[in-house]
């Protein structure tokens, strides 16, 4: 799909949404189209890979999404879809169904979400239906639309008392994975070298670090994954709702580039 090694995934993130609490209607719509063009543009200039457009900002968060949050995503997406020159993909918090729908209605490549596990999170006890996703995925005909698995959601605790390099390998075996993704414990934070390593020594599958990579540590967790989803070290002052720094993006994937 990315046709390169160690793979940097960048992340446009939108602004609250409407019906989201934190959404501005004096702003309206054009506002978050700006927003987003900018991130698109300034990420590919920056020389990134992919980009995944997700609705980070929709806080607090819902296990479902709602018609407007998929609708207005929608609508900016196909509307800067002329802009984008890579592989992009679909991450709509935290609703699988809603990500695949956009996904194959906006012609992305990938999606990323929760599908697996029982956890305690911040949005109360959270359940997974794995069968019904892929499901609906066979309905929608969306065969080619390439799924990332979280196997180990931020903001939440798992109730699976499994080592996550077991999880990993029952997911990649069971639950038809293209990729596995090792999260830390919440946006912005890294998962460790070795819990990487120990998901890639038990599946045959690509491993991606999910959060919390940045130009400190890209060369130690490059080194073990196979690439990597970055959204916060990326933005201005290095806060995860600010627009995307182009500086940043460059100094990030001129350290990438050497690597590979």
């Amino acid at each position: 799909m990315f046709g390169k090694s160690k793979t940097i995934i960048g992340m446009v993130h939108f602004p609250p949404l409407p019906s989201s609490p934190l959404y501005d209607d004096s702003l309206g719509i054009d506002y978050i189209y700006s927003r987003i063009e900018a991130d698109v543009i300034n990420l590919q200039e920056g020389g990134i890979d992919a980009i995944m457009f997700c609705n980070e900002n929709d806080r607090p968060y819902k296990l479902e999404a709602n018609y407007a949050t998929v609708a207005t995503m929608g609508y900016v997406i196909g509307k800067v879809s002329s802009l984008v020159k890579v592989p992009f993909g679909i991450d709509v918090l935290w609703d699988p169904f809603a990500a695949i729908s956009l996904a194959k209605a906006t012609k992305a490549s990938f999606v990323r979400e929760i599908l697996t596990g029982v956890y305690v999170s911040d949005m109360g006890l959270w359940n997974t239906n794995v069968g019904e996703v892929y499901r609906y995925k066979k309905l929608l005909d969306a065969k080619d639309i390439k799924v990332f698995f979280n196997i180990s959601a931020e903001f939440a605790y798992s109730l699976d008392r499994r080592p996550l390099e077991e999880i990993a390998k029952s997911v990649a075996f069971s639950s038809l994975a293209d990729v596995i993704l090792v999260s830390g414990p919440m946006t912005g934070k890294a998962p460790t070298k070795e819990m990487i390593e120990n998901v890639k020594k038990n599946v045959n599958v690509p491993v991606f670090v999910n959060t919390g990579v940045n130009e400190n540590n890209v060369e130690e967790l490059l080194s073990v994954a196979d690439g990597a989803i970055v959204g916060t070290s990326l933005k201005k002052d290095g806060f995860t709702f600010n627009p995307i720094d182009p500086e940043r993006v460059k100094r990030f994937m001129e350290k990438v580039n050497k690597l590979r």
